[in-house]
């Protein structure tokens, strides 16, 4: 490794499989040249960067940004459900299971236990 090259990571991930690749490209290489360079999409060929999101230490970018010395690239897999409706989903089985309450959010309100009794003077 020269002065004018940096050490990279690129990792990608499935449910069953994960994979993270170490790297040195030149000073100045994009994320997309670092990705290649790593032989990454030599290992998932399904992998698509004209539609995949990218991040550098899990904060999305571009492929054209430049990575510094040490980062970690992230390359994600498409979302399978929208997490807004999975919460919705969720909340609403909460409410038709008797489990959800707009004033506590389900959560037991401590109020409602029974105060201990105070004995006579």
């Amino acid at each position: 490794m020269t002065d004018k090259q940096i050490r990279l990571e690129v990792t990608y991930a499935l449910p069953d499989q994960q994979a993270l690749m170490e790297v040195v490209v030149e000073q100045g290489a994009t994320v997309e040249q670092a990705i290649k360079a790593s032989g990454i999409l030599r290992r998932f060929e399904h992998i698509d960067l004209a539609n995949s999101k990218v991040g550098i230490w899990y904060k999305t970018c571009k492929l054209d940004d430049q990575p510094k010395e040490g980062d970690r690239i992230a390359i994600y897999r498409p979302l399978i459900a929208d997490p807004k409706e999975v919460r919705r989903r969720r909340a609403e089985k909460a409410k038709q299971e008797g489990r959800a309450d707009k004033v506590t959010g389900g959560r037991v309100n401590s109020l409602k236990r029974k105060a201990p009794e105070q004995g006579s003077d």
